[in-house]
């Protein structure tokens, strides 16, 4: 019985996908190596002592883990073929510390983060990384600031602006399909120029299953996403299919 379940774990979309995005990075390799040797890994840690780590932070919060946090934006970066594309617009919503838009920024990239001002360790980050940053928070029905200019990529990692509180058995509160859809549309008609991509990384749930449940699986995908294992691609076009592989002479 554990071995079938085994196979049939081998066999599912979530595994597929996997290997897929493997595939097309191991296609355009980047050095994580060479990209490490750009930071002063010292000056993390005395930004870390300086912004000691709120009360109960988790371990997953060490951001000045500098090998880690590399490592999983090589992918970001990979994944949205940003290392061998031309120069892009990129506005990165809860950009936290600053290493997505830093590693854009050497593949030749001008980049924008926004993000409430939660995290003093941030404000030190972003800084050190040369990051500009826009200070606010993404509510539910409520439009973003306005930034005086469109963008070729509006991204979102591992987000969490759409969780608006605890229940009592411990589960989140999240935006409704109504939340979703004002918030997509609010970036879509404002903030992507019109062959723009907005890609939105999710956590997975407690439990460790997909954010996409069958519902908001079919939502997305009625708002002409591309969904592939965590991560939703939607273009400025909602009838257009958006593609992650940059097409040759542009977007």
């Amino acid at each position: 019985m554990q071995l079938a379940q085994k196979f049939q774990k081998l066999f599912t979309r979530d595994a597929a996908e996997s290997l897929w995005e493997h595939a097309c990075r191991w296609t355009h390799p980047v050095s994580s190596r060479r990209i490490l040797a750009t930071i002063d890994k010292a000056e993390l840690v005395r930004l870390r002592e300086h912004y000691p780590y709120r009360p109960n932070a988790r371990k997953i919060n060490a951001y000045e883990d500098a090998n880690y946090w590399v490592g999983v934006n090589v992918k970001r970066v990979q994944d949205l073929w940003l290392d061998r594309s031309p120069p892009l617009d990129i506005l990165d919503l809860g950009c936290g510390p600053g290493y997505f838009l830093y590693l854009c920024r050497l593949f030749g990239h001008k980049g924008l983060g926004l993000d409430p001002d939660d995290e003093p360790f941030f404000r030190g980050t972003t800084k050190f990384f040369g990051v500009s940053r826009v200070v606010a928070r993404i509510n539910a029905q409520t439009p973003l600031p306005d930034l005086g200019k469109q963008f070729d990529l509006v991204t979102a990692h591992r987000v969490c602006f759409h969780r608006i509180a605890r229940r009592a058995n411990g589960e989140w509160l999240e935006w409704t399909e109504a939340d979703w859809k004002f918030f997509i549309n609010d970036v879509r008609t404002r903030f992507l120029k019109p062959d723009g991509r907005l890609l939105l990384e999710f956590n997975r749930r407690a439990d460790g299953s997909s954010f996409f449940t069958p519902e908001l699986r079919a939502f997305f995908e009625a708002q002409g996403a591309r969904i592939m294992r965590w991560k939703a691609l939607l273009a400025a076009d909602p009838a257009e299919r958006p593609r992650f592989k940059i097409r040759s002479g542009g977007l």
